[in-house]
């Protein structure tokens, strides 16, 4: 089934109180084709780009031995559609709202995921640690470019759970198993946006034969300015640099890429 909130919808660039309220009170909301088809046409081909071309690899392999691959030689924000993406002003719009305040933005991912992909287990991606206050917000915007539907994984959400002061794998011990009180999106168009609180816990299930169609999803997150946040890209400076060469940013925004409000890499927050 797919979840009440996916009902919502965006009134311009200003949300309701109603959606306001849910996303405060179940940590997510759903904004059904919430991308212009434009930027989801030109989307689509950069994903198979970063994919095909090795781009995708080579970032991961950068992340994971850093001291060996050094800076990889093409990052996301560097593809001119996923640039725009991060700096979307709809989306930014909607997301200062429930930041109540200035934002910076934290990390892109980007992915065609194979029918046969294994699932993803129940946790969340809220970078400050389970004992750290939780008044900073962190926001996840997950992208369906071809949207949710039964030839694809869903996405699973426990909501409220942001509200736990957790570990980020504190569930993971369920794999992809139904939770009780869990809400599944399954049924989106095209372009469909999902805001996550970081904090809420989540997953990726597959479908049980393991076939279907390549599930093209790219994620971006934000996070509320007045705290220090641990990057999870060890060439973070030089990310934040190139989407400021870029002019990614918009002066209504102008923490969005500032480098203040980051730890040093790896360092324990």
């Amino acid at each position: 089934m797919t979840p009440p909130a996916s009902a919502a919808v965006l009134e311009g660039f200003q949300l309701t109180a109603e959606q306001s309220e849910q996303f405060a009170s179940r940590g997510y909301l759903v904004l059904p084709a919430f991308l212009p088809p434009d930027l989801v046409a030109r989307l689509k081909p950069e994903v198979d780009h970063w994919v095909d071309q090795g781009h995708r690899a080579r970032s991961i392999a950068s992340c994971v031995d850093p001291d060996r691959h050094g800076v990889p030689p093409v990052m996301e924000l560097e593809l001119p559609a996923h640039g725009e993406l991060i700096g979307h002003r709809p989306l930014l719009a909607v997301i200062s709202q429930l930041m109540g305040g200035d934002f910076v933005f934290h990390h892109l991912h980007s992915d065609r995921q194979a029918p046969d992909v294994p699932g993803k287990p129940w946790h969340h991606d809220f970078e400050q640690g389970p004992a750290t206050d939780r008044s900073a917000l962190m926001v996840h915007a997950l992208h369906y470019l071809d949207g949710l539907d039964t030839s694809v994984s869903s996405l699973a959400v426990l909501p409220g759970s942001h509200r736990e002061n957790t570990g980020k794998s504190a569930l993971a011990h369920h794999g992809t198993d139904p939770l009780p009180g869990e809400a599944v999106v399954d049924s989106l168009p095209a372009g469909s946006t999902v805001l996550l609180h970081s904090a809420l816990f989540h997953a990726r299930r597959p479908r049980p034969d393991r076939t279907g169609k390549p599930r093209y999803f790219v994620d971006a997150s934000y996070c509320s300015t007045g705290t220090v946040w641990p990057p999870v890209k060890p060439y973070w400076r030089h990310m934040l640099t190139r989407a400021r060469e870029l002019g990614l940013g918009d002066v209504r925004w102008p923490e969005l890429f500032a480098e203040r409000h980051f730890t040093e890499y790896g360092h324990d927050h």
